[in-house]
């Protein structure tokens, strides 16, 4: 009876505890990219978990999207720095952007606090393509040079990276056609408006009766695709794709940074939001302000030095 009776309280506890945790007032959710994509999808998870934990809270997201994401990094410094404003950030946007110059920040003007999933790179095609597996992309691709069009999630994106490193590694020239998100991009996708994409799982798995994924860029097949090889299957030392988080505006305080990155680590533990992301092809990461200096020193070097394969800041 005493260990029922202790069990209970933890369980009667948790809801506090979490309740203790949670912001004064409503959120603001700022997205950098248009309804429809990974970081809106993301952003709705979460909506639905932070609201069944803090129930006196709404989350309110909003967009401002443009210039693959610049519009919205460029401006967050602008936004009350309260604890209440969060906005989304990507990886390796924030990097590549900067260097490449025609933006309006840097990547140091930039303040995540929680990194929570990574999304896969993968390659897909319509549904109603001729183009029924990879080594039929390969062979259409060297076949005519230059006449295969890829859709992609911005310009100097995860996407675009991704896209110029399929073709170095496998000798072919595609052309890369930016959009301003997965939202976007998906109509000209399934519509066959361009041949296909270099997108993510998360497109791959929530289309899957519309698209065709042909090689994803994973240690293992992803267990929702098991049919689709992985790029080191394919011979080609390649697990890659896009961080996705939060940040916010620079002159928010210490405390307010911490309980902002502590809730989100709750949000990304709750089993709810596992499941959710586990069906939409996230693979969650918990980086929060205690790990945040190392993980973006090194998320930097990495990504500075691949930016030479887009040919960034030699204009």
């Amino acid at each position: 009876m005493k260990k029922l009776i202790a069990a209970l309280g933890v369980a009667l506890l948790a809801p506090l505890a979490m309740a203790q945790g949670c912001p004064d007032k409503n959120v603001l959710y700022w997205q950098a990219f248009p309804p429809g994509g990974e970081s809106d999808l993301s952003a709705r998870h979460q909506q639905v978990v932070l609201k069944k934990k803090c129930p006196a809270v709404d989350t309110i997201i909003q967009y401002k999207a443009g210039a693959g994401g610049a519009l919205m990094w460029s401006q967050m410094n602008q936004l009350p720095a309260d604890g209440l404003n969060v906005v989304g950030v990507n990886l390796p946007h924030i990097v590549f952007q900067p260097i490449e110059g025609q933006v309006q920040y840097k990547t140091a003007d930039i303040t995540p606090v929680f990194w929570f999933h990574y999304t896969p790179d993968i390659l897909v095609v319509p549904e109603q393509s001729p183009i029924k597996s990879f080594a039929d992309f390969i062979k259409a691709a060297k076949a005519d040079p230059g006449k295969l069009s890829l859709g992609g999630s911005g310009q100097n994106s995860a996407n675009h990276a991704a896209h110029e490193r399929m073709n170095a590694a496998f000798g072919v020239k595609t052309i890369y056609v930016p959009f301003k998100g997965t939202g976007d991009m998906a109509t000209a996708v399934m519509g066959a408006q361009v041949d296909g994409a270099m997108t993510y799982t998360a497109f791959a798995i929530n289309n899957k009766t519309r698209i065709r994924p042909l090689a994803v860029a994973m240690e293992r097949r992803h267990p929702l695709m098991p049919d689709v090889p992985t790029f080191r299957e394919l011979g080609v030392d390649w697990v890659d794709g896009a961080y996705r988080g939060i940040g916010v505006p620079k002159g928010t305080s210490a405390a307010d940074r911490k309980k902002i990155s502590d809730m989100w680590a709750t949000l990304n533990n709750d089993p709810e939001m596992k499941e959710l992301a586990a069906k939409s092809g996230f693979e969650l990461v918990n980086v929060g302000v205690d790990q945040m200096d190392a993980f973006m020193r090194d998320k930097v070097k990495l990504y500075t030095e691949g930016a030479s394969r887009l040919n960034l800041g030699k204009k």
